[in-house]
């Protein structure tokens, strides 16, 4: 059983930057890869960003490849998501979530059902 609890959101101009943060409890995220997901009201889920369990490796949408980055730090315990020059369009409940079920996998998973726990989520509002 892996808790994820995620934090740092909030209300925010348009222009502005956020650090998302997501710290994992329960288990180790180290042989498992975790990526980040949104949701906007009367959407569905988005996939945002993703690492590999040792970080070498991440895969965004080209969408968000200029304005997204991911990091990890595996002896935290965490992943974190930084978001630049945000966006109205950007407004949604941000999740991470990690893949319990492959070890120490090559790829970074972009399907929510390939993730096997999640956060509660974090609210980001993007305010003109």
């Amino acid at each position: 059983q892996v808790q994820l609890v995620e934090s740092g959101g909030g209300l925010v101009q348009a222009g502005g930057s956020l650090r998302l943060s997501c710290v994992a409890s329960g288990r180790t995220v180290n042989p498992y890869a975790m990526g980040w997901f949104r949701q906007a009201p009367g959407k569905e889920r988005e996939f945002v960003a993703g690492v590999r369990w040792d970080g070498a490796s991440t895969d965004y949408p080209d969408s968000m490849r200029d304005r997204f980055t991911i990091s990890r730090d595996n002896a935290k315990n965490a992943v974190y998501l930084q978001i630049d020059s945000l966006k109205v369009g950007d407004t949604a409940v941000y999740y991470c979530a990690i893949q319990t079920r492959y070890l120490w996998h090559f790829g970074t998973p972009r399907a929510p059902r390939e993730y096997d726990y999640w956060g509660q989520g974090t609210q980001v509002t993007v305010s003109s």
